[in-house]
């Protein structure tokens, strides 16, 4: 059995895990034995998200960091998913037994719970080794989901215009702008939503890399402002080329959802654990369209679920100010205890 204490520090672990705006819509209800796992409506991006796919993706991201965390402290978890037809927001139900003594692969994943985090700035010039990549694969695919790392020139320059064509649709959208900005937080204490410190203040577009980042602040800059000329003798830019993985699925239904987001977790952990750090690109996946043209521009056998950059982050200057963190709301507003039953 499971004491409430420890409980508690399971699903604050479960709550390290990244979300779509980090909108975080997850609720959890513990058991002695049992830890359940909830969607929560009133966290929703229905202009973004409408079917709430990257939103479950999420909550299985989360129900992923629980597992590592509670084989850390020895507990074996059985996930049971979608284990009420009726209530479709219950999206996994895990029951714990005890289990063996933890191996040391369980407790550095359990580490790098609290070390992983998003980071959207260009990475170091350093090529992500294939092993690795290998790696990662085989983690993705124990939870049914493929992952395919975009290395030949006619995929990146399909899936680099499906991006550019995507950011370009939502920053004419203004609903999609408002929603945005809504979760867009300039309060260093703020709980939820992006810390507009943690996003590049610069335009995107303007950046030296081949893959656009999605620009967080697209509604509140100057879409025709005047821009300098650069120095025309400086050396030109170097290009940043970081390793792009996407993620997916055969099918395309909340479980497979849940499991790609399982499988997602499982890799931003092994990333972290290697020294590495990813942060999404998912413009193209948000609109159903250019979701649909990933599919058959690089010859899809499924659905694309996630993709990501990945690479090795850069050491920060010596006087710069720590990068902003985003918010987790308190493990109390997510989580409720019930007796055994």
């Amino acid at each position: 059995m499971v004491e409430e204490q420890d409980w508690a520090q399971v699903v604050a672990a479960a709550t390290r895990a990244p979300s779509i705006h980090n909108t975080q819509p997850w609720r959890f209800v513990a058991r002695p034995d049992r830890l359940e796992l909830f969607l929560d409506p009133d966290r929703a991006l229905p202009v973004l998200d409408p079917s709430a796919r990257q939103q479950v993706i999420s909550c299985g991201t989360a129900l992923e960091f629980a597992v590592v965390a509670l084989a850390a402290r020895g507990w074996e978890a059985e996930v049971e998913e979608l284990p009420d037809a009726a209530e479709p927001t219950h999206l996994a139900g895990v029951r714990i037994t005890p289990g063996g003594e933890p191996s040391a692969d369980d407790r550095a994943l359990a580490a790098a719970i609290d070390h992983r985090h998003t980071v959207r700035a260009p990475f170091e010039a350093r090529t992500v080794p294939d092993d690795l990549v290998q790696r990662l694969q085989a983690g993705a695919r124990a939870f049914g989901t493929w992952l395919k790392p975009i290395t030949r020139s006619e995929e990146e320059v399909a899936t680099v215009f499906l991006i550019s064509r995507a950011e370009e649709m939502e920053q004419g959208d203004p609903a999609y702008l408002a929603e945005l900005e809504g979760w867009l937080r300039t309060d260093p204490t703020a709980v939820d939503g992006v810390p507009i410190g943690a996003v590049p203040s610069g335009d995107p577009h303007e950046r030296a890399s081949n893959w656009l980042i999605r620009d967080f602040v697209a509604g509140q800059r100057e879409q025709h402002a005047f821009r300098a000329a650069g120095d025309p003798a400086a050396p030109p830019p170097e290009v940043e080329r970081p390793a792009v993985v996407l993620m997916g699925t055969d099918g395309d239904d909340r479980a497979a959802w849940l499991r790609s987001g399982r499988a997602l977790g499982r890799v931003l952990l092994q990333l972290t654990s290697a020294g590495l750090v990813a942060s999404p690109l998912t413009q193209a996946l948000d609109w159903p369209a250019t979701r649909t043209r990933m599919q058959s521009r690089l010859s899809l056998v499924g659905h694309p679920q996630m993709l990501l950059r990945l690479g090795y982050p850069r050491q920060p200057e010596p006087d710069a100010p720590p990068p902003a963190v985003s918010g987790r709301r308190p493990v109390g507003d997510v989580l409720r205890f019930e007796p055994a039953g």
